[in-house]
């Protein structure tokens, strides 16, 4: 059994690998609902523990607010609750971010992650503000993605734990970090959130060496990842982190910043998949001959990802 210390969350047993599932398009440039449902089929056979739609990498600032709802909605569909399902909840307003919330409540989404409008002048005590009010219209429990390093804006650990006093629906970080950060927010403020990193499970080992309850990466390495933490909480040290070294250098390489990501990853995501060509959404990072010769000698020895 998983034993974790997690306020609210404790009941709903948020843990694991979460993977944040790639928005694929087809060549007329709409979403792909054929592309989708094998994305998703494929990353619950692959022993993912949730699944994650909606973020940097489901590219949510190219996707219009129908496309956004339409993506939640066929993963819902998909999943079949057979996993929990985390959505991303991106607008840049209040009224924006409450009806996407109550849209994701009526679909029945386990969770939601709110993002800071990128108000790169906004204070603290605004953004506390700003979140304590989207959040008090939900039924579900919600995060906050802290990641100011690729949004331009991020809450402070003690504004995360105002945060958590004023606004009890507000059970989950999904922080974006490295270890020493993760470690320190751990120490702060992991007695009042279920945490979360991201950045592609880079500090996967480290982020349960802190105790973070899982990891939100992408698709293309979820099947590894959720081995890696299931191979940790069985106790497997040693194996956890044989299999962490095989990847990292896989991982470095897809995490350079998220529109790298989103050319290489996704194009990875699309071999193990076997989807065919990709077609990116511009504006986008075209892919190169170079790079794309060092995804593949970092990747050459993974398998497609099982089917079901």
């Amino acid at each position: 059994g998983m034993a974790y210390t997690m306020r609210g969350a404790r009941d709903m047993k948020v843990f694991g690998i979460y993977p944040m599932l790639y928005s694929f398009f087809t060549r007329d440039n709409v979403l792909d609902r054929n592309a989708h449902r094998k994305q998703v089929n494929a990353t619950i056979a692959a022993g993912s523990h949730g699944i994650a739609v909606g973020g940097l990498a489901s590219e949510c600032n190219k996707l219009s607010t129908e496309e956004k709802r339409q993506l939640l909605e066929w993963t819902l569909e998909d999943t079949a609750g057979r996993v929990p399902v985390s959505v991303t909840l991106t607008d840049n307003t209040l009224s924006g971010q409450q009806s996407a919330i109550s849209h994701a409540c009526e679909v029945g989404a386990t969770w939601g992650v709110l993002q800071p409008p990128p108000v790169r002048g906004a204070t603290t005590n605004e953004l506390v503000d700003f979140f304590c009010q989207a959040a008090s219209t939900s039924k579900i429990p919600l995060g906050i993605q802290n990641a100011p390093e690729y949004i331009g804006i991020g809450l402070d650990n003690q504004a995360m734990l105002d945060l958590a006093e004023r606004a009890p629906r507000i059970q989950i970080l999904k922080a974006e970090g490295p270890s020493p950060y993760i470690s320190r927010l751990m120490e702060e403020v992991g007695h009042q959130f279920t945490v979360f990193n991201g950045r592609n499970g880079v500090e996967l080992i480290d982020n349960l060496r802190a105790g973070c309850a899982g990891t939100i990466p992408g698709v293309e390495c979820c099947d590894v990842q959720a081995n890696i933490f299931d191979l940790w909480h069985a106790g497997d040290v040693t194996g956890a982190t044989d299999h962490f070294k095989q990847v990292l250098p896989l991982l470095s390489f897809l995490m350079l910043t998220v529109d790298h990501l989103l050319c290489y990853g996704k194009r990875l995501a699309a071999r193990r998949l076997q989807l065919g060509p990709v077609y990116d959404r511009g504006p986008s990072l075209p892919p190169d001959p170079a790079n794309l010769a060092t995804l593949d000698f970092w990747s050459n020895t993974l398998e497609p990802l099982p089917e079901n």
